[in-house]
């Protein structure tokens, strides 16, 4: 045992939480947690922190308290698949299709598999209309959901971790077809019922039987409470659960799915064999997706997990499989600045440095050769996981990762911040793999023909690259374009009222008439339409993504109007300014205003360019 390891016991352990999570939760304004910790098939310790409702002062209590876990509830619908994997009803590496009732296009010619979706590599674009909805009314069934709108792929099935919400729906839509009963129902009498997990559902309104313990939830533990959020997207997030009926689930799993899957079963979903359908890693050697659960290794200990959010409640679980542990915590708040995320991760962190300490030793790579292979990867990366097709794509130019070198020649990740909020320090540990100085966190790339193509994070590795920026949508020129464009068109719209007064008030006649007047005029109209549907798009994406519920049909009428407007004013401003620059040069006019026809035309141009790149210009109500 390695100097200054604790005993996993459960006195050290209360002792250690009690002295970690209140202040953690003051620190971070955040209203409750619960946190269980398992050991060789028993809870080792269990505890609620803070309050379930601030408002009564209800205590949080693991064994009946409710926390909705978000996006762990997708273990419970891999199982379920992996269920019907067992009773021959589902082939992991055949065509999906086959046990559909609609079809899936092929990309590139090929199907996606069951093990693709479990493994988030089949390939879809993100989705983001209606993961949440506004009430019970308005939660649509599985199967109506799944029918309603399929994503588009946009990369090869099992070549790139995309996370996608609507396949894991696509998922559970299957384990309803194929075991022939309603989802929640399955999932009560095949998982719930073998273990005795009474409460916990993914209905929505919940039981009433378990309804009066759920936990309320805050954006800040010093603000309101927040109403019952409503997920639409059911299989994949929807899930309530005590900290102790979970432990459950975790002690069936830590033990080879005792009481939900065959060993053998269990076995190729924890630790999923190797081949070419299924590679080590996207980008060796960082955490990888076995079959829907994703490594979280620690300190040289195989460790498989999942997070999950809602709006207002944040969730880790992890299973040490090689150690019989399993570590679970839930918060009821985002708190300060999201303090709940960093939190999450760093509890578990710590927890394992208590207890598994690391007995490795990284390597080192000389200065010079470290500072070559830093500067191969600076420039603008942009996530795996993201819309493409549809209008929401222009959010993502804003979202571009931007990789440099600091003031010593080491890699400068501004985006990826530690637990403190300031950027992360990487030392090359490996040829392109680095580690976070004092930290856990694993950087690696991908090189192909000496050029860095690819890198990701172990926290995200599983289920997110980053890849290189397309010079045709990098924000690098494209947004300092577009803010150019806007000042230039703004200008032309402006000076149009301002001389006509200057005109009226000394009584000059217009420099130009007839067909050009009118291309004047009308020049001028649409470059303060241009602005003003530019500024429409930017108060809608504000408005939206201010709250999930607003990602829904109640928005549409504006998004066909901006739609309907975009159509129409984009190419007619750029063609006024075609037909008004063609007509200044024609007509020998001043130098100033042949420059200021073409600074118009290449302002409309870009504007142009972005409506169409990014999917303005289009006629549709998914995203």
């Amino acid at each position: 045992m390695p100097p200054g390891t604790h005993a996993l016991t459960a006195q050290d352990v209360d002792a250690w939480l009690d002295g970690y999570m209140p202040f953690a939760l003051r620190s971070g304004d955040i209203a409750g947690a619960v946190v269980v910790v398992i050991k060789d098939g028993q809870v080792l310790s269990s505890h609620g922190y803070g309050y379930a409702d601030i408002a009564k002062r209800t205590p949080v209590d693991p064994a009946r308290t409710l926390f909705r876990i978000g996006s762990v509830s997708k273990l419970f619908t891999w199982t379920a698949v992996m269920q019907q994997v067992e009773q021959g009803k589902i082939d992991l590496d055949a065509d999906v299709n086959r046990y559909l009732d609609f079809k899936i296009p092929p990309y590139q010619g090929q199907p996606i598999t069951m093990r693709q979706i479990m493994t988030h590599t089949s390939g879809f674009e993100e989705v983001a209309k209606n993961d949440f909805v506004s009430g019970p009314a308005q939660i649509r069934p599985l199967e109506t959901f799944i029918k309603a709108y399929t994503p588009h792929r946009i990369y090869p099935a099992g070549t790139t971790p995309a996370y996608s919400n609507w396949a894991t729906m696509l998922a559970g839509y299957i384990v309803q077809r194929v075991s022939g009963m309603p989802f929640d129902d399955y999932i009560e009498q095949h998982i719930y019922a073998p273990l005795g997990m009474k409460y916990a559902s993914f209905r929505q309104p919940l039981p009433p039987a378990i309804a009066p313990y759920m936990a309320t939830g805050y954006s800040r533990a010093s603000g309101p409470a927040k109403p019952f959020e409503w997920v639409q997207v059911t299989a994949a997030g929807s899930m309530a659960v005590s900290g102790l009926d979970i432990a459950k689930f975790m002690i069936a799993h830590l033990e080879n799915g005792r009481g939900i899957l065959k060993p053998e079963t269990a076995a190729v979903m924890h630790n999923s064999p190797l081949s070419k359908v299924n590679p080590r890693s996207i980008i060796p050697p960082l955490n990888r997706m076995e079959l829907g659960f994703f490594e979280t290794n620690v300190n040289g200990h195989e460790v498989i997990g999942h997070l999950g959010d809602i709006e207002n409640m944040h969730t880790s679980l992890h299973l040490m499989t090689g150690d019989g542990v399993g570590f679970f915590v839930s918060f009821n708040s985002a708190g300060r600045e999201g303090a709940a995320h960093p939190l999450r991760v760093n509890l578990f962190q710590d927890f394992a440095d208590r207890y598994f300490p690391s007995t490795q030793h990284d390597g080192r790579v000389d200065a010079k050769t470290a500072a070559q292979h830093a500067q191969m990867l600076t420039g603008l990366w942009e996530g795996s996981r993201r819309v493409q097709s549809k209008w929401m794509s222009a959010i993502y130019v804003l979202a571009q990762t931007k990789v440099g070198l600091d003031a010593q020649g080491r890699l400068s990740i501004p985006a990826l911040k530690g637990a403190g909020g300031a950027p992360r320090t990487w030392t090359e540990i490996a040829p392109f793999v680095w580690r976070e100085v004092n930290g856990h966190e694993r950087l690696a790339a991908q090189v192909v023909d000496g050029r860095a193509v690819r890198w990701s994070v172990d926290g995200e590795s599983p289920f997110t690259v980053f890849d290189r920026v397309p010079a045709s949508r990098s924000s690098a020129w494209l947004l300092p374009a577009l803010y150019v464009s806007l000042v230039v068109l703004a200008l032309t719209f402006l000076y149009w009222p301002a001389t006509w007064f200057v005109r009226r008030r000394y009584k000059a006649r217009h420099s130009v008439e007839g067909e050009a007047l009118h291309v004047y005029r009308a020049t001028r109209i649409m470059a303060g339409l241009d602005v003003a549907v530019i500024l429409g798009w930017v108060a809608f994406v504000s408005t939206v993504a201010a709250s999930a519920t607003l990602l829904t049909s109640v928005t549409d009428p504006w998004l066909w109007l901006l739609q309907i407007l975009s159509v129409i004013v984009f190419p007619g401003a750029f063609g006024a300014a075609a037909w008004n620059a063609w007509l200044t040069w024609r007509d020998g006019r001043r130098w100033t205003r042949k420059t200021w026809s073409v600074l118009i035309l290449l302002a409309t141009f870009v504007l142009l360019y972005f409506a169409v790149g990014f999917h303005f210009i289009g006629l549709t109500g998914n995203y």
